[in-house]
């Protein structure tokens, strides 16, 4: 915990959120979570029992939430008005859980966020004292109106959900970086762990996935290599690259000192 992301005024040691969706079953999904290392775990209220379908296999037996965070969030969601209803759910289903990940879609086919109604379900949401980390486009302008609603952390994507594209607009993530007061996590659009990894070095606080891990060929081995990636990024980041160079190049042993070769 010598750094630690913090989120709503709460510690946490692992840089990685991982969704739990798109398992083969609820055993491959705590295995995944366990091999990633993650700390908080999103729920799509829509698509997993968490208690709302009685009788049924629940996630809260396999990830307990005395160990994780649950981050319920609002997939599949297409007005504020049906965002804000699915996390007035889960917060009484989470027996009064305030922490959510907003997400209103705008399209059924590219999955990218509908900004207006986005901010007038965020609006809603403050208002009722919910701690919102909000699913976004990577425009650091409406990045900067969430925050300044009240958003505990903004969540641009990096590509299309479920893409696997990595990062495709680096620049627009570093300005929402340099100018936030709140965290900063990539969300949707890795694929593999070097994209979790740069991500991290460009400065995010934090990588959100689902697709990443759940549909590779042995989704708990990705987990594990998405946490390694996690942490190599993040070290990278504050370890400070060296500079980019054209041309000047230098060698990487000193040239000073060395003997001159006595002529024979």
């Amino acid at each position: 915990m010598n750094d630690p992301l913090i989120i709503a005024g709460k510690t946490y040691a692992s840089r990685l959120l991982v969704g739990t969706g798109k398992y083969r079953d609820f055993d491959e999904t705590r295995a995944a979570v366990e091999a990633s290392g993650a700390e908080i775990v999103t729920v799509a209220i829509r698509r997993t029992n968490i208690g709302q379908h009685a009788g049924e296999p629940s996630l809260l037996d396999y990830l307990p939430p005395s160990r994780y965070t649950y981050l319920p969030n609002t997939a599949g969601c297409y007005t504020a008005e049906d965002a804000v209803r699915t996390l007035r759910l889960a917060r009484e289903l989470l027996d009064g859980h305030a922490l959510v990940k907003l997400e209103v879609l705008g399209d059924p086919q590219n999955l990218f966020p509908n900004m207006p109604e986005t901010l007038k379900a965020a609006e809603t949401l403050v208002r009722e004292g919910f701690e919102v980390m909000v699913y976004c486009s990577d425009d650091p302008i409406q990045a900067r109106m969430l925050e300044d609603i009240g958003c505990v952390a903004v969540m641009p994507l990096a590509s299309i959900i479920g893409s696997g594209m990595g990062i495709l607009n680096p620049w627009n993530l570093r300005l929402i970086i340099d100018k936030a007061r709140v965290p900063v996590l990539v969300d949707a659009g890795v694929g593999t762990a070097s994209d979790a990894a740069i991500a991290m070095e460009l400065g995010c606080d934090a990588v959100l996935m689902n697709s990443a891990i759940s549909h590779a060929r042995n989704p708990v081995l990705m987990a594990s290599a998405m946490k390694k990636a996690v942490q190599a990024g993040r070290e990278a980041h504050l370890a400070g690259r060296m500079p980019r160079k054209l041309y000047m190049a230098e060698p990487s042993s000193p040239t000073e000192g060395l003997l001159t070769a006595l002529a024979a």
